[in-house]
């Protein structure tokens, strides 16, 4: 980023006094009230749009598409030319089909709005000299922030405390090292990767803490101007489908438009009637409700996963959870009960022990950096403290180190104590305390020591160390963890969850494996899995995937149940392997989860979750509870079969009624159908098609992933176009040789029977079975029943002359029933059996 000249813009060359002063602010934050009065300020606010806007872009919207303003431009020149008589009437039609539309997409964003909504980002501030938790959106210039491992920086700020603290600044340098900070003043020319005293929005704490004034909010952050000039985000694989699917058909439909266009005017047929002609059937036959359908049904399988307590916050990714096949998870919260107790505080010989019990809880009631169940347990322990304990340092948990050390004076002295996984512990010390307080030489001892962890491992209990050393000093370190004397064990027990056989049952029967990534003991990890029902697990563990070779990999992870002893860098290997082979989703909620959710098909959080891996979500759970994705799966696959009905149902259609159009266009002295009666076949049967979005969905179609397959639809549309074509050519073939009828009988006839076969086919393709043996939903059976009278019943009304429609004698409308019959029934039996031949899962 370049560097601005004025002050503000290159704050890091000042000290915290100086914004102190600037920003009308202190170490005490500031004033709610004056802080209400920047927000109200603020850019971001002032630029908010209102319903009333947002609606009116929305509606507009709804006519933008190339075809629908040429059509549009088309009927106001017949207009002025002299040709009123269909004018209003076309205007009528394609503006009640956008009202349609704007209706059901507007209903979809806000159901979109209130989801995202509900789990917005907060942060801790301090305002009035409180600890305040704010919506993140709502923090101002000024703002004192409070941050711990595992938060979202919200704004660019200036630190003003820091102990410890690593940042991942990947979003806005792509280095993914951790990059220190500390407080300090620094030259105005320092490059964006060097301001090691400014923390900036979109990055995230990894370890440490820190308090910071906030400095830039919102668009006027660096991340905020990126996030501007590059306002463009990655497609899932079915909106790339879509959109590709989209352009293939409306190739095709502007091609034979054009062809037909083409062949009225050479046969000598009105240019301006001709134009319309087309650009109707263009509009009418183009799938352009396929981005609302995608949008409705998305929206209303995020409507029903709210319903089942999960949070779609990217809605394209629902598509993407109805093809997962694999999902991999740790076992904490999922597996198992995720409420930690505290079973045992043992020291070296593996007995209770009321020293190790103080060491522990000290370590615990004193630690400032993100909250976690193990520290949770162990403050509620109940401890003598007639030594008065004071704080005097600390140095917080990270990934890398495995452990969290925390300096204390008592009244007996003062004391390093740091508790973490027992390799990071016992790597660290030379001493240890044995039972009667005695301290001995470590190395004697250690193989006994490791042999007692390793037994709580096969007991299935999970065991961390702790160690202490008397200090001098007042200030500590990370390099003051050495020559440490070990004292012992904390034991910790975590119950499997009850019903987790069902719900891991429940998820086989859905296709979809499990498999289990955790840090945990490879003792403990395989005592989990025969717990679960897992007969002879296979394990991995983070030592054996890092001597394992790429391609071995991919072979081997398809094979393991667990994966154990993995390091957070292991997770993303292990994720990127197994999609080699499958579809996957990851549930996360910690820091060290976050590179392996990105790297998933689809990454899933929880609702209390640290900040950076809810933002790396595609879903949140409000319970971290199997069975609730379960149930999330089950919806993703309903919307991804819903969306596919629309698919098949337009493709066919507009494929076959396109090649029907181009026949007639050859051998009729007049036009099929007139451009009014087009679009209102379109506008009838958009009823019920936009109902398709909450349609039942077959129990069959639920228990398979959905896959997005082009080659799959492409074979759809051209055995079933071919179908459809064929049927209006024998309509046509009736009409026109054997039952002899004039142009607007024809019309009529044709318009009867295109309706009808496009009602009935929805009902035929929204199910792999025979028609008559699966329930539609409640709406879609009421709207396409009232498709049915409209239709029957046009030709009767007095807006037939309008619209160009006759009454049909019987014999005539009979055969067209007849012929409608003939198609449902073909259509039905092609549909059975292309399914079971062709049937791409």
């Amino acid at each position: 980023m370049p560097v601005q000249s004025d002050n503000a813009n290159s704050f890091w060359q000042f000290d915290p006094a100086y914004w102190f002063q600037k920003l009308n602010s202190s170490n005490l934050g500031l004033a709610k009230t004056a802080a209400d009065s920047k927000y109200l300020q603020s850019a971001h606010a002032r630029k908010k749009r209102s319903a009333f806007t947002k609606d009116v872009i929305l509606f507009l919207g709804q006519f933008r598409s190339p075809l629908m303003l040429m059509l549009i431009g088309a009927v106001i020149l017949s207009a002025f030319l002299g040709d009123t008589s269909d004018v209003f009437i076309i205007l009528f039609i394609v503006l009640s089909s956008g009202i349609l539309s704007f209706i059901q997409e507007r209903n979809a964003g806000r159901i979109v709005e209130k989801l995202q909504s509900m789990i917005a980002l907060k942060s801790n501030v301090i305002r009035d000299g409180v600890i305040t938790e704010i919506l993140s959106a709502m923090i101002v210039p000024g703002d004192i922030l409070v941050l711990n491992a595992g938060n979202m920086v919200p704004a660019d700020c200036l630190l003003i405390e820091a102990n410890e603290l690593n940042v991942n600044e990947a979003s806005l340098t792509g280095e993914s090292f951790p990059v220190r900070k500390d407080v300090g003043v620094i030259s105005e020319q320092t490059e964006l990767s060097k301001r090691t005293n400014c923390l900036w929005q979109g990055t995230s704490i990894l370890n440490g803490s820190a308090k910071a004034i906030v400095i830039f909010t919102g668009d006027e952050t660096i991340f905020g101007n990126i996030t501007q000039s590059a306002s463009t985000r990655t497609q899932t694989t079915f909106e790339k489908g879509i959109k590709d699917f989209g352009f293939f058909l409306m190739k095709i439909t502007l091609v034979l438009s054009i062809f037909i266009l083409t062949i009225n005017i050479i046969n000598h047929k009105s240019v301006i009637d001709s134009a319309l002609f087309a650009l109707a059937l263009a509009v009418g036959m183009a799938p352009e409700l396929l981005p609302a359908i995608t949008t409705i049904a998305m929206s209303a399988g995020a409507r029903r996963l709210v319903a089942k307590k999960v949070i779609v916050k990217k809605l394209s990714s629902i598509q993407n959870l109805g093809e997962v096949n694999l999902l991999c998870t740790d076992k904490t919260g999922t597996i198992t009960e995720g409420v930690i107790n505290v079973s045992g505080l043992v020291d070296a010989d593996g007995k209770e022990n009321d020293f190790v019990k103080k060491l522990s809880y000290w370590n615990a009631i004193f630690e400032t950096g993100y909250s976690n169940p193990i520290d949770d347990a162990l403050k509620n322990l109940k401890v003598d403290t007639t030594e008065n304990p004071q704080k005097t340092g600390e140095v917080p948990y990270d990934f890398i180190r495995k452990r969290l050390s925390i300096a204390v004076s008592t009244t007996v002295g003062k004391m390093l104590i740091t508790k973490g996984a027992f390799e990071q512990i016992i790597s660290i010390c030379t001493q240890m305390r044995s039972g009667d307080g005695q301290v001995v030489d470590l190395k004697s001892k250690q193989a006994e020591i490791a042999k007692q962890y390793e037994q709580f491992g096969i007991n299935g209990i999970r065991a961390i160390g702790v160690c202490y050393k008397i200090i001098q000093s007042d200030t500590i370190s990370k390099t003051d963890e050495m020559e440490m004397i070990f004292a012992g064990f904390v034991l910790l027990e975590d119950k499997i969850k009850a019903g987790i056989t069902e719900t891991i049952d429940a998820l086989r029967k859905l296709q979809v494996q499990l498999k289990i990534i955790t840090g945990d003991n490879v003792n403990v990890a395989k005592s989990i899995a025969l717990h679960i029902g897992i007969k002879d697990p296979v394990l991995m563990t983070g030592h054996e995937l890092n001597i394992t070779s790429p391609e071995a990999l991919t072979k081997l992870v398809k094979d393991t149940h667990i994966f154990a002893e993995v390091e957070p860098q292991q997770k993303e290997r292990i994720i990127f392997a197994l999609r080699k082979s499958y579809t996957v989703a990851y549930i996360g909620d910690g820091i060290n989860d976050v590179s392996a959710m990105n790297a998933a098909d689809v990454g899933i959080s929880v609702e209390n979750a640290v900040d950076v891996a809810r933002e790396a979500a595609d879903f949140v759970l409000m319970e971290k509870n199997l069975s609730v994705l379960v149930d999330g799966i089950r919806e993703g696959r309903r919307t991804f079969a819903n969306t596919l009905k629309y698919i098949f149902i337009n493709t066919g259609s507009t494929f076959g009624n396109m090649v029907s159009v181009a026949v007639a266009s050859l051998i009729l002295p007049f036009l099929p159908m007139l451009p009014k009666q087009i679009l209102l076949t379109n506008f009838i049967t958009d009823f019920p098609y936009l109902t398709i979005a909450s349609d039942n969905v077959d129990e069959e179609q639920l228990e398979t992933p959905g896959r997005w397959d082009i080659k799959f639809i492409r074979t759809y549309m051209l055995i079933f176009g071919i179908h459809s074509s064929l049927f209006d050519i024998i309509t046509f073939v009736t009409l026109l040789f054997v039952l002899r009828v004039k142009e607007s009988v024809f019309q009529t006839g044709w318009f009867i029977e295109s309706i009808l076969s496009e009602l009935f086919i929805l009902f035929i393709i929204r199910t792999h079975k025979n028609f008559f043996k699966s329930r539609p939903a409640k709406y879609l059976l009421i709207l396409s029943a009232v498709g049915l009278v409209l239709t029957l019943g046009l030709p009767y009304t007095p807006l037939a002359d309008q619209i160009g429609l006759v009454p049909l004698p019987m014999i005539n409308l009979g055969a067209m029933l007849l012929i409608v019959l003939g198609y449902i029934v073909t259509a039905d039996l092609l549909k059975v059996w292309f399914f079971r031949k062709y049937r791409s899962g």
